[in-house]
């Protein structure tokens, strides 16, 4: 492609393609090719499950995967000013009702209330976390460059919103992801350490409130502090996965981790990576997830543009978190949490959300004049 766009190439394209992050956007592809060759592996046994053709997970996740490259892609020809367009438009008046209607009026689904039908399945709030990365670094750009704006307080207010409703459904990882990302950008505007260290208290607070209301969380939390109390089942096939798969794996298809685990092709999908291509291959999801960050965040660190840098930084940062979680969950560093590993796992709403953010961060770590912002 690069040898028939010059460089003199004005067309939207032409400006795109010499002006994108190719490092990112390679290793991004590297990930959805990954998660394509995973779900071959899982989704047979996912489907055999409900009693389904054998290929129909693996069918879905093409479509998905076709329409996730369409809205990175898309959404990576933006400039920054129509990036927050479109964050913080999305975000009140289609992303934050829906999640709102998911939450009171949303079919119960594993003891949650997290999705719409709509003809198809839909997480909203999948979809909140690049958009109120979006909203909040507007809040807190423009109050730093007005002493007077309290976008601080208004990005809190509706940080704290979502996270109500987030523990309401419950969702708890994706609470903390949004909260995390309010962080990053409370700490990048340099408010007083007094707020910073109030915030950490407060999402303590926050987090030991779900303990003591939110059953299940409580449940997760003790099986992690102690395994002979319940049930564990998923952890113990997880854990073996990983030591049956050794350095090199044990072969594409040869693993049985995905017939034994409910969640093999989403929740779990790392702990077939780690059966069928052993340590190796994981440490290499590892350092691509760590290479889209850290490079992401290079690319903005010299940014003069504020909201550009705080944007860009917590999209960064809902992105390399979600991966943690999912990874940590799978080897039992942290309590299992059902969030899906970014761009691998199966899953509509989350994949098309991921490209939607990512999207965002590539037309936001994109080489352009000061005209173009």
């Amino acid at each position: 492609m690069s040898t028939s766009l010059a460089r003199t190439d004005t067309s939207i394209v032409g400006r795109w393609w010499w002006t994108v992050d190719k490092l990112t956007l390679s290793v991004l592809m590297l990930l959805i090719v990954a998660g394509a060759v995973l779900t071959l592996a899982a989704g047979g046994p996912a489907a055999a499950r409900i009693q389904v053709d054998s290929l129909h997970f693996v069918r879905q996740q093409m479509a998905i995967i076709v329409i996730g490259l369409g809205v990175l892609i898309g959404t990576s020809l933006l400039s920054p000013r129509w990036v927050k367009r479109i964050g913080v438009l999305g975000l009140l008046f289609v992303w934050l009702p829906l999640t709102a209607l998911a939450t009171f009026y949303g079919p119960e689904i594993k003891g949650a209330h997290r999705w719409l039908h709509i003809g198809f399945s839909l997480q909203p709030s999948e979809f909140l976390k690049p958009c109120f990365a979006i909203f909040a670094a507007w809040m807190f750009s423009l109050g730093r460059e007005d002493k007077g704006f309290p976008g601080w307080l208004i990005a809190t207010v509706l940080g704290a919103l979502i996270v109500a409703l987030l523990a309401k459904q419950p969702d708890i990882g994706m609470a903390a992801v949004i909260c995390a990302i309010w962080f990053s950008q409370i700490f990048l505007a340099g408010l007083a350490y007094i707020w910073v260290g109030a915030a950490v208290v407060a999402g303590a607070a926050t987090f030991a409130a779900a303990y003591y209301t939110i059953p299940h969380v409580a449940q997760r939390i003790k099986l992690f502090l102690d395994p002979s109390s319940g049930d564990n089942y998923q952890i113990d096939r997880s854990l073996g996965a990983f030591m049956s798969g050794g350095l090199f794996g044990k072969g594409p298809g040869e693993g049985t981790v995905k017939a034994q685990l409910p969640d093999a092709h989403s929740d779990f999908i790392f702990a077939v990576a780690g059966e069928e291509f052993g340590l190796l291959a994981c440490l290499i999801m590892v350092a691509a997830y760590a290479v889209v960050v850290i490079r992401g965040l290079a690319r903005v660190f010299d940014e003069n543009n504020l909201f550009v840098m705080f944007a860009a930084t917590a999209l960064l940062m809902g992105f390399g978190l979600q991966a943690f979680i999912n990874m940590a969950s799978a080897l039992n560093l942290i309590p299992t949490k059902g969030m899906t590993l970014p761009f691998i796992s199966y899953g509509g709403s989350s994949f098309v959300a991921l490209a939607f953010g990512m999207g965002m961060v590539l037309a936001l770590t994109r080489r352009r004049s000061g005209a173009s912002i």
